[in-house]
């Protein structure tokens, strides 16, 4: 549970995953942050994950902390203690982390069975979207572009307030194996399905909340003009859905 990953069991194996972190940070010319994946609902990525950000976060303060959080969901769960796990481990990202991508399982088993048509997903049905996930979010660090983000570009961008720093992600496009050669996707259809709740990647209805800012990363030959337009679009006719306080928050 979370109190043995964090103060117990963690606390002792937490000084030889900080060597490993430490051998890896000097190995780098320039570190620009650290990516940490983990669930909320045990107690290792729970206790002793956050355990290790508060840790990386003392020596490194400087450096971007970007978490990948898995968030329990009461559908697809098999452990009673999960929303404590969870709840415990809020207060640690909320306090270390500089932006946390919230993903859920009940939402990857849905994308799994409605959009990818897969009967019976298996954990690594739902790892491959987690992937998916992060290499959109990076992709700015790792190929040219005409407009670059790295981590730090967009917590600067997204994050109005240091502690709102919980971001949902949404994906496109999402096709089944058999479907994706045939079909060429426009803009237009990409920016449709990226705001769909069906492609978001936690289950909750963002219909029911308001924006507060968007990032849209779109990878490829894709035009900038094109992008913008539809970005202006999507301002404009969802209105209602962003804040008035933050103007241009995509």
């Amino acid at each position: 549970n979370w109190a043995k990953g964090h103060y117990t069991e963690g606390a002792e194996l937490v000084d030889q995953v900080l060597d490993v972190v430490r051998r890896e940070a000097e190995g780098c010319d320039c570190l620009q942050g650290f990516q940490i994946t983990h669930s909320l609902g045990g107690g290792t990525g729970a206790g002793m994950g956050t355990l290790l950000i508060s840790k990386i976060r003392e020596e490194f303060p400087d450096r971007m902390m970007a978490t990948f959080s898995v968030v329990p969901s009461p559908k697809v769960s098999d452990t009673v203690v999960e929303p404590y796990n969870a709840t415990l481990s809020v207060h640690q990202l909320v306090e270390n982390s500089d932006e946390t991508f919230c993903i859920d399982n009940e939402a990857l088993y849905d994308i799994c069975m409605r959009t990818l048509k897969l009967n019976n997903p298996s954990y690594g049905d739902l790892n491959h979207l987690v992937s998916a996930v992060m290499s959109g979010v990076t992709t700015c660090l790792r190929f040219p572009g005409q407009l670059n983000s790295d981590l730090r570009k967009l917590a600067v961008n997204m994050v109005p307030f240091p502690r709102l720093h919980f971001f949902m992600v949404g994906f496109a496009p999402l096709t089944s194996r058999g479907a994706h050669s045939f079909r060429a996707v426009t803009v237009p259809e990409l920016t449709q399905q990226m705001f769909d709740p069906k492609n978001m990647m936690a289950a909750s209805d963002f219909r029911n909340g308001r924006y507060l800012t968007c990032s849209a990363i779109f990878r490829g030959k894709v035009s900038m003009k094109e992008v913008e337009d539809q970005m202006r679009n999507v301002q404009n006719k969802n209105n209602s859905y962003f804040v008035e306080w933050i103007p241009n928050n995509i």
